[in-house]
């Protein structure tokens, strides 16, 4: 590695070694394939409900083979109590098997039904938490009410991930009585596209919400424009990207996204290691200012049918 690489690597990817020959001690990167791949299964297991020590504890197993507790203990230093304890965990919910021999051998679900099996366990607590919400509804609102005067304050908050800003997106669509107005750049509108968002638009134009969908005008919007059956589709003359993409329901609230410190785009976060971030809020005037902005986007606008659509091939 060169000193300029040195300096700008991160010390975890660095690796420093003696040279024997010429008694320098050199420094190498690691090679960080592996490392990520591992880095992405460890997340996903983390989502669907294993906790640190369990996620090591499989890992090294479904990747070992036949193991007694001694061997997973010592291989990644974890203590004999609590790697016992992590075996029965995972035995528990069918992750990890015993062999019957002595001393005690444990063997790990292959990795496809591992995963098959944490959806299925993920889905049926959803369920189960499905039938118990009229029940736990009941008895909230069975509970004496405190004697506080109601009122309705100006709030805010902030979304993190694809998938919480797209139930609350879908949230905010379900309680949409009027209008809604939908400013997406470029690649925001691909997003909303292939999240279904787009579709469920479609559907609230058929309960007399008016909708009203304004995108910068390229290639791609086009493209996906092209795909939807709305009349409220059109494309401003600017920059989307100069703009955080936003939707304003019945002038009540709203729900923005947040362009990162380092300037790039949320949707350039999957590479940079960022997570896409949304703001929400029923801040009145916030809302009015915004408001505002697309309606005057919105009157210096190009319709869909004036609009040249690119063939399929071209995006």
């Amino acid at each position: 590695m060169t000193v300029m690489e040195t300096l700008t690597a991160k010390l975890d990817d660095v690796v420093r070694l003696h040279d024997d020959k010429t008694g320098v001690w050199k420094f190498v990167r690691k090679d960080r394939g592996p490392l990520k791949s591992l880095e992405i299964i460890d997340n996903t297991l983390r989502k669907l409900g294993l906790s640190k020590n369990q996620i090591r504890v499989y890992l090294y197993l479904a990747r070992s083979g036949v193991r007694k507790a001694s061997e997973v203990s010592d291989a990644i230093s974890l203590h004999r109590t609590e790697t016992y304890r992590t075996l029965r965990d995972l035995a528990k919910i069918g992750l990890v098997s015993s062999v019957f021999e002595k001393p005690f051998k444990f063997v790990a679900t292959p990795f496809d039904k591992s995963i098959d099996i944490l959806i299925k366990a993920k889905r049926l607590k959803l369920e189960l938490l499905e039938r118990k919400k009229k029940d736990l509804v009941d008895v909230w609102f069975s509970l004496p009410k405190p004697r506080v005067a109601s009122e309705m304050r100006e709030v805010f908050q902030v979304l993190e991930g694809e998938e919480q800003i797209n139930l609350k997106g879908e949230e905010i669509l379900e309680e949409t009585k009027r209008e809604i107005y939908v400013f997406a750049s470029d690649s925001d509108f691909a997003r909303l596209y292939h999240s279904g968002f787009l579709d469920k638009l479609e559907k609230a134009t058929k309960k007399g919400v008016n909708v009203r969908l304004l995108t910068n005008n390229s290639p791609k919007s086009c493209f996906f424009a092209g795909k939807l059956k709305l009349d409220g589709v059109r494309f401003s003359p600017m920059n989307g990207d100069d703009l955080p993409s936003f939707l304003i329901s019945d002038q009540e609230q709203i729900l923005f996204s947040i362009k990162t410190r380092n300037g790039k785009r949320d949707d350039d976060t999957e590479e940079s290691g960022e997570k896409i971030s949304a703001l929400w809020t029923n801040y009145e005037s916030f809302i009015k200012a915004l408001r505002a902005l697309f309606l005057e986007l919105w009157r210096t606008e190009t319709s869909l049918k004036t609009t040249q659509m690119p063939l399929a091939g071209s995006v």
